[in-house]
């Protein structure tokens, strides 16, 4: 059982890592949300986190187990596996990429970085996004601090056993 617990801790460390991930991405974002030009001389592109699943995890095995023991009968009991876990266990990898969607255009031609047409080329922020998705990060790391918590709760109290 010791370490499913500690898989656990894992699995939602590394969720903690991709909602803090979100949540640097979102102030560069807002941080950046007027730069006209960067260091290459365009506008700053908006920075988004990818995250994919590891195939063929420990992680993604127990999901599809699970998926086909729930799929033959609804009254199966989930079935509940003592694994290894490597030391490098992982469920998932995520990355940051560039939004590449259109500038913001706005007709400014008194703008020292007006085009010819008098349009100023903005980034691709829109800030009520940016904090609908910080919000989300948010949730998202309270709700594997949560798990956290619950595994400590556990191995706390099957001690006291």
């Amino acid at each position: 059982m010791a370490e499913n617990i500690f898989a656990s801790f894992a699995i939602s460390g590394q969720g903690m890592s991709v909602q803090r991930m979100r949540l640097s991405a979102v102030a560069n974002n807002i941080a950046n949300a007027n730069t006209t030009k960067g260091i290459d001389g365009k506008p700053y592109k908006r920075e988004v986190v990818v995250v994919r699943e590891i195939p063929g995890s420990p992680f993604d095995q127990e999901l599809v187990d699970q998926i086909a023991m729930k799929r033959t009968d609804q009254h199966h009991a989930p079935n509940a596996k003592q694994g290894t876990y490597p030391p490098d266990y992982s469920v998932l990898k995520a990355r940051t990429a560039r939004d590449n969607s259109p500038d913001r255009l706005v007709y400014d031609p008194s703008h020292p970085d007006a085009d010819e047409h008098g349009y100023v080329h903005y980034p691709n922020v829109n800030v009520v996004t940016e904090m609908v998705e910080m919000i989300s990060a948010q949730r998202g790391f309270e709700a594997n601090t949560g798990v956290v918590n619950a595994a400590k709760n556990v191995a706390r109290n099957s001690l006291e056993i």
